[in-house]
C-alpha cells in the first residue's frame, strides 16, 4: 500500500508526522546528506520494521539522530571532551559519533555492539521533525538512508517512493524537503579511543577533525566496530560501475565538466565541484539505472577533504550488488 507523501511539510504535518513515529510507524525525512527512514529508537518493534523495510542484516547498526548535543547523554556513556568538541563544532551537520552506550541504547538499535552512533542532522525539516517527537516524549530517531540495503542512497523524496515505496505501510510517511544538499553521508567517528577514529569518510574531513579536537586522527585499519556503508560493496546501482575509464557509445558518464563526453556516450552528470558532485552523485547513477544502462564509466575526483569520500563510495559502488 502507498504512504502519504508530504511536501510543503508545516509544522503540523511535522507534529503529525512525530505523533506517527510514536505510535511505532515508519516516517522517511530529508537530511542534509541523503534521505533517512526514521523509526522510534527506543521501539524495537518499529526498528525491526526499518530493517524488514530495507533488507537489511539485523547485526548492521542504526545511527540516532537527535535533537541537539545535549541530548548525547541520553544515549551515551563516557562521553571523551575531544567528542564535545567535535559535537560543539560540527552539529548539527553531516557528522556521526560513535560512543560507549548507555542503557537506552539497545541491541536492536547497536547491532548488539557496546556502542552507538548519535547524529545532529543540518535540515530544518529534520530538525523540526526530531524537536516535535521530543515534545510527545521521544528520545531520538533511527534512521539508516531510505532504500533497499546495499542500494543507491536518495537524495530526494521521488527517489525514496521508487526504491522503498512499495514496502511502507499505509500510516507511513515520506517528507519531502527537497534535494539533499551535501549528498554522501555523513563522516562516521569513532569516539571509543583516546584519539578520534574516522570509520566512513564524508564531510568532515580528517582536517577538520584534528583543527577542532587538536589530535591526530587513527587510521582505521584496526576498527572492529559495525558501521553503516562499511561492507565492501555498497551504493551500488544495477549498471556495472567502472572507475577512472572512459565510457564507450551507449554507456553512462559521470566525470567533471571539464572532461568532454566520448563520443555516443550518455552523460549523466558534470559536476563543476568536488562539492557538486558529491552532491549530483547518487541521484546520476539512479539515473543510469532508470535509462537501463549496463555500465557506467566514472571518472573520480582527486584530491583530499570530500572528495576522499566521493571515492569511497565509487569503489564500494564498483563492486557491484
Amino acid at each position: 500500500m502507498t504512504s502519504q507523501f508530504l511536501s510543503n511539510c508545516s509544522a503540523d504535518s511535522l507534529a503529525q508526522a512525530a505523533m506517527k513515529l510514536l505510535a511505532g510507524s515508519l516516517v522517511a525525512f530529508p537530511t542534509e546528506t541523503v534521505y533517512g527512514l526514521g523509526a522510534d529508537a527506543t521501539s524495537e518493534r518499529a526498528v525491526a520494521r526499518i530493517y524488514e523495510v530495507k533488507g537489511r542484516p539485523a547485526d548492521h547498526p542504526l545511527i540516532v539522530h537527535i535533537a541537539d548535543m545535549q541530548d548525547m547523554v541520553t544515549w551515551a556513556g563516557d562521553i571523551p571532551t575531544y567528542a564535545i568538541s567535535l559535537a560543539r563544532d560540527f552539529w548539527p551537520g553531516p557528522m556521526t559519533l560513535v560512543l560507549p552506550r548507555s542503557d537506552i541504547a539497545k541491541d536492536f538499535i547497536t547491532g548488539a555492539q557496546e556502542t552507538v552512533g548519535l547524529r545532529v542532522p543540518a535540515h530544518s525539516l529534520a530538525l523540526g521533525l526530531l524537536n516535535e517527537f521530543k515534545k510527545v516524549g521521544g528520545l531520538g530517531i533511527a534512521a539508516p538512508s531510505a532504500n533497499r540495503f546495499g542500494q543507491v542512497s536518495p537524495t530526494t523524496a521521488i527517489a525514496v517512493q521508487e526504491e522503498i515505496g512499495q514496502y511502507l505501510l499505509e500510516n507511513d510517511l515520506i517528507l519531502d524537503g527537497g534535494p539533499a544538499l551535501v549528498g554522501v553521508e555523513s563522516t562516521i567517528i569513532d569516539c571509543t579511543g583516546d584519539v578520534p577514529r574516522i570509520l566512513r569518510p564524508g564531510a568532515i574531513t580528517v582536517e577538520m577533525i584534528q583543527e577542532s579536537t587538536g589530535l591526530t586522527v587513527a587510521s582505521n585499519e584496526n576498527s572492529e566496530i559495525r558501521v553503516s556503508g562499511s561492507l565492501e560493496n555498497h551504493y551500488s546501482p544495477k549498471a556495472q560501475v567502472v572507475l577512472d575509464a572512459m565510457a564507450g557509445p551507449g554507456e553512462g558518464f559521470i566525470a567533471v565538466a571539464t572532461i568532454a563526453t566520448p563520443v555516443g556516450a550518455i552523460r549523466l552528470a558534470s559536476p563543476k565541484s568536488v562539492e557538486d558532485y558529491a552532491r549530483v552523485l547518487y541521484e546520476a547513477l539512479r539515473f543510469g539505472d532508470t535509462q537501463g544502462l549496463a555500465k557506467i564509466a566514472v571518472i573520480q575526483p582527486s584530491g583530499d577533504g570530500l572528495a576522499v569520500a566521493i571515492r569511497d563510495r565509487l569503489q564500494r559502488a564498483s563492486r557491484g550488488r
